[in-house]
């Protein structure tokens, strides 16, 4: 009980402290000031009459809602005692990892910029800066010559640094479970098994009404959407982000899902706090060409920073020349401490067919970087990281399909070799756009990446039957190369609950 009350005390610490700087506290701070002012607000029942005040005001629901935000980000803090690296990543081997790979990262794109005698950073002269803005709304089909830069690196390479990894105080997999696991990733974590996967994701069910079935043995898919609808614009009206979180576990409305996404992630309609930092100078964009407008923002927006407090990752800091060493010379580069791989655009490309609104669109795929995408290439031991996702994709096929996973295995073709691009772009580019959306919606809902390695899992066993007739790696890619006819939905519900387990 102590324990309980003393983790709950750090818990309200934490957010208390996270709130403090946010645009949320200054504008309660305005409105309690604003609040003293009206003749209905007595001294003798202050504290009573300005609660009653913010919620009648509609603050007190912003309020929860940035709580919840909060607690759908942050890890459960650690024991006081514990140092701030344990809040990132509490296994050693797991930070050795990350730690490693970024110096072969930096190396690769200090190495590439010395060949192109390019400087890693420096501020843009005024030249440059008109011209950026000038051209700022054909920056799509005006783009610079790339041929000469090479991706930093790709998902294979990052793949490749994953079946490496180890931990040291396991010998060849001291448990008898750990043994018997034959697939490419070789570090003992605890993933869910199926019955764990059906109570987490217990709305999928085969009884359950979802968004993305053609057919339902309960309920005639248009007498379903039409009540779905209605509830989604009563959540709307709410502006609740527990309930459309819930809420989103059964499909978006497509009408509805931008709405409905940025309650969820807890984006204002407000611009004010979105500004173009790409061309040396504050002005806001309402520009096209979503994607290299979004993407250059991003990478200078500073304010991603705050994420490495629990991201198993760091970002990569290059010293003033002279002073290499020396904290207070250091500079993070690119400002936001995320270095692209090659197809990092996959995570914005969807969100465009939703905002149309670039200061929303920006807002948007910020939040689901810092809440989600980021543990799609950070080495890590969370459940929704990386390596995690790997090891529950192959222990589902181990397990529950094992005919098809040792005929892989045995000609050549690990099945992770063929979904791990899958996974680490959240199947953006592979499924149609609709379908993509409806994965998401669930990402969102579950407040959890795993559905991603159940999918994954879902498509190989859709395609058994043509896999169990190859006989190499290049032949199972040719039968897995198109998704884009897939329906995500019936593959979820029939591998969940179909499943003999």
């Amino acid at each position: 009980m102590l324990q309980e009350e003393s983790d709950l005390s750090l818990i309200i610490a934490q957010i208390v402290q996270k709130l403090k700087g946010s645009n949320l506290y200054a504008q309660l701070e305005r409105q309690a000031w604003a609040c003293l002012q009206r003749p209905e607000i007595r001294l003798e029942s202050l504290k009573e009459d300005i609660k009653e005040f913010f919620k009648a005001s509609g603050w007190e629901k912003k309020l929860q809602n940035a709580v919840y935000s909060e607690l759908n980000v942050y890890p459960l803090p650690s024991h006081p005692s514990a140092p701030p690296e344990h809040l990132k990543e509490p296994l050693v081997y797991m930070r050795k990892a990350q730690g490693s790979w970024e110096k072969r990262i930096l190396k690769s794109l200090n190495s590439m910029c010395t060949e192109l005698s390019i400087p890693l950073a420096r501020k843009r002269p005024v030249g440059e800066q008109k011209e950026l803005l000038n051209k700022w709304n054909e920056m799509g089909t005006d783009e610079p010559d790339l041929s000469l830069f090479r991706p930093v690196y790709a998902p294979k390479d990052f793949l490749e640094v994953l079946i490496n990894l180890r931990n040291p105080n396991y010998e060849n997999g001291d448990s008898l479970s750990f043994r018997t696991h034959l697939g490419l990733i070789q570090v003992p974590l605890k993933v869910k098994d199926i019955p764990e996967l059906k109570e987490c994701f217990v709305e999928l069910g085969l009884n359950t009404g979802q968004l993305g079935i053609d057919d339902s043995t309960q309920v005639p898919p248009e007498l379903f959407e039409n009540e779905h609808v209605r509830i989604g614009q009563k959540v709307l009206v709410q502006q609740d982000s527990a309930a459309a979180q819930q809420y989103i576990r059964q499909g978006s409305p497509t009408a509805l899902r931008a709405e409905l996404w940025a309650l969820i992630l807890n984006i204002s309609s407000q611009p004010e706090d979105v500004k173009l930092t790409a061309s040396n100078d504050d002005y806001y964009f309402v520009f096209e060409d979503y994607l290299y407008q979004v993407l250059l923002c991003f990478s200078r927006d500073t304010s991603v920073l705050s994420h490495f407090a629990y991201n198993s990752a760091s970002p990569p800091k290059s010293y003033i020349r002279g002073k290499l060493g020396l904290e207070e010379y250091a500079v993070f580069y690119p400002p936001n401490g995320v270095i692209p791989f090659h197809g990092f655009s996959m995570y914005v490309a969807p969100l465009c067919f939703l905002y149309h609104e670039p200061y929303k669109l920006y807002q948007i795929f910020r939040e689901m970087y810092v809440r989600f995408f980021f543990r799609l290439h950070s080495i890590s031991s969370h459940p929704s990281g990386i390596v995690s996702l790997c090891l529950l994709f192959e222990t589902l096929l181990q397990t529950y399909l094992p005919q098809l996973f040792y005929h892989l295995r045995e000609i050549g073709a690990q099945p992770l070799r063929i979904s791990f691009k899958w996974m680490v772009r959240a199947f953006s580019g592979y499924l149609a756009t609709d379908q993509l959306l409806l994965l998401w919606d669930r990402i969102l809902g579950y407040n959890s990446l795993e559905i991603l390695a159940v999918l994954a899992a879902a498509v190989f066993a859709f395609r058994a039957v043509n896999l169990m007739e190859v006989t190499s790696l290049a032949a199972a890619e040719a039968v897995l190369a198109d998704l884009s006819t897939l329906k995500v939905m019936p593959l979820l519900q029939i591998f969940l609950f179909a499943t003999v387990t």
